[in-house]
């Protein structure tokens, strides 16, 4: 069963902050949602599908269902992939709604990491612990390992990567809610210290509380509300692991989230007007922009450099809000925030300077996990109606 057309985006909040010592997780969780609610133009009353991820406080969607007062819930899902969950979550809702479980679903998500210690994650009883763990892989020097690998094979270079940080940048300065919002050049990123070589402190993503919301709907819900529509038409999601130890860094799950995405919204890359591309790290969205058919394989870095993928400028805007590496990665998972900006520039509500003109489909694709061990892949295609 197809979900093209079969479900409707049509709410959509961010929570402002990106410093929240006097919330809980659980009160962001409650003021997205309620954000995300009046942009719709309905109540909790009327959700009756409800979707979160390993930030959520509590057993699953139990307790936050209980927390946010959503007494009509007919459908749930706690779907855990990492930063990818709520990309994965929209395709989720939007096949929940098709199959007729729910009618309006309510995704949410939030997080404290900059202001607050996170829960570690419990590892111990992975099956793959005990052969990682005394090794010391940890986040960043995964992405460094994907980011020499990728150097090697192709010949990318570190002056490539940091135009992907500089396109963040400019995007950055003109959102008022970003957590960084200066300018940078491409010297910059290079002269800034290295974290896990090859990749430096600027090719990393920020830290920041916060969260977000999404309201997913049947058409007949969305036909009744006075928003502008923005229809879910392709989705796609894939994991990808060690293999067994036939590793290859050079690759994402995107090979197989993507065109499975493109081909059930019938649509091409070059159709692509606008793309929120998860950017935990500046290597992140070069392997995606491949792996997705923006271009060809290894010439990732030559695709963003000199201001390609800055809006206005470049041929594929990306990431107009200032995304992970400038503006919001809350509660270091950064793929529901790549929906919302996507709707935002669908409605032509992003900021005038970087308003996509004839904006009219657009891509948003996540990773969770780490593209160095093993990560989940999400990718859901949206068109203005």
């Amino acid at each position: 069963m197809s979900i093209k057309g079969k479900a409707y985006i049509m709410g959509a909040y961010e929570h402002p902050t990106r410093n929240a010592p006097d919330k809980s997780v659980a009160q962001i969780h409650a003021e997205a949602a309620r954000g995300a609610l009046a942009d719709a133009g309905l109540s909790k009353d009327d959700v009756d599908g409800y979707f979160c991820a390993g930030d959520a406080p509590g057993i699953g969607p139990l307790s936050m269902a209980d927390y946010l007062g959503l007494t009509k819930l007919k459908h749930v899902d706690s779907t855990e992939i990492g930063g990818s969950s709520y990309i994965a979550h929209v395709s989720h809702a939007a096949q929940a709604i098709a199959s007729g479980k729910c009618s309006v679903a309510l995704v949410t998500l939030g997080g404290k990491p900059l202001s607050a210690p996170m829960p570690r994650p419990v590892f111990a009883l992975a099956p793959d612990a005990s052969f990682e763990s005394g090794l010391g892989v940890v986040i960043a020097n995964s992405y460094g390992m994907c980011a020499m690998r990728h150097m090697y094979e192709y010949g990318t270079t570190s002056e490539q990567l940091a135009w992907v940080k500089v396109a963040a940048s400019h995007h950055a300065q003109y959102n008022a809610h970003a957590y960084k919002r200066n300018v940078v050049t491409v010297e910059q990123v290079l002269a800034s210290p290295i974290i896990a070589d090859p990749l430096h402190r600027l090719d990393c993503c920020v830290i920041t509380d916060g969260g977000g919301a999404l309201i997913v709907t049947s058409p007949e819900v969305a036909a009744s509300l006075k928003r502008p529509r923005v229809k879910v038409i392709g989705a796609g999601e894939s994991p990808k692991g060690q293999m067994g130890g036939e590793v290859d860094l050079t690759y994402t799950g995107a090979v197989r989230s993507g065109p499975a995405a493109f081909a059930e919204a019938g649509v091409r890359p070059a159709d692509i007007k606008y793309a929120s591309i998860y950017d935990s790290f500046t290597i992140t969205v070069v392997m995606q922009l491949e792996d997705l058919g923006f271009c060809e394989k290894g010439k990732g870095g030559w695709f963003v450099a000199d201001g390609n993928l800055i809006a206005g400028v470049g041929k594929l805007p990306f990431n107009t809000d200032g995304g992970g590496l400038c503006s919001n990665h809350p509660g270091n998972r950064g793929g529901l925030t790549k929906v919302l900006e996507a709707v935002r520039q669908l409605r032509g509500e992003a900021h005038p300077a970087v308003q996509v003109k004839n904006c009219d489909i657009a891509l948003a694709h996540g990773t969770g996990g780490s593209l160095g061990v093993r990560h989940g892949s999400a990718t859901v295609i949206m068109e203005r109606e």
